[in-house]
């Protein structure tokens, strides 16, 4: 075995030619910002009414009936026939319809599973949760899911 060379001592041809650094100027202390106010999601805002012919187009996409979308969203929100007609001229926002329904489908949180990646029983805010739940039940309905299964019975 060979000893280890001993290291060479630095000389001004080694040494690092790096610029010396100028002084920097202290930061100005940032201004604490005041707190938001949490804002509503946009979709709240959106009427039920412009909402309601995508579910009856995915729905008769897949061979599905406008009368099973009916099913299910009077089902799921308490309206009647005559009510939901009644709220889609009114022209409620999302937030309305489901803030003013009739009577919520108290079998409501037996729907589970995933709505744009969000686990749809995991949603806190009580008008976003309603929201997924029938687009839930529209997706069950679309992939050919039976009636009774997907109104929980």
């Amino acid at each position: 075995m060979k000893a280890a060379k001993p290291k060479p001592e630095p000389t001004k041809s080694t040494k690092s030619k790096s610029k010396p650094t100028k002084p920097t100027k202290p930061t100005k202390p940032t201004k604490p910002t005041k707190p938001t106010k949490p804002t509503k999601p946009r979709i709240y805002s959106v009427s039920f009414a412009s909402v309601y012919p995508m579910y009856i187009k995915k729905a008769e996409a897949k061979g599905r009936t406008k009368a099973e979308v009916d099913e299910i969203i009077c089902w799921l929100t308490g309206h009647t026939a005559a009510s939901l007609k009644k709220a889609l001229a009114a022209n409620l926002d999302i937030e309305t319809f489901y803030g003013k329904a009739p009577r919520f489908q108290r079998k409501a949180a037996l729907i589970t599973g995933v709505v744009c990646g969000v686990r749809v029983e995991d949603i806190e805010d009580t008008t976003m949760r309603r929201l997924r739940y029938l687009d839930k039940l529209i997706d069950e309905l679309a992939k050919g899911k039976a009636m009774d299964k997907i109104l929980r019975a």
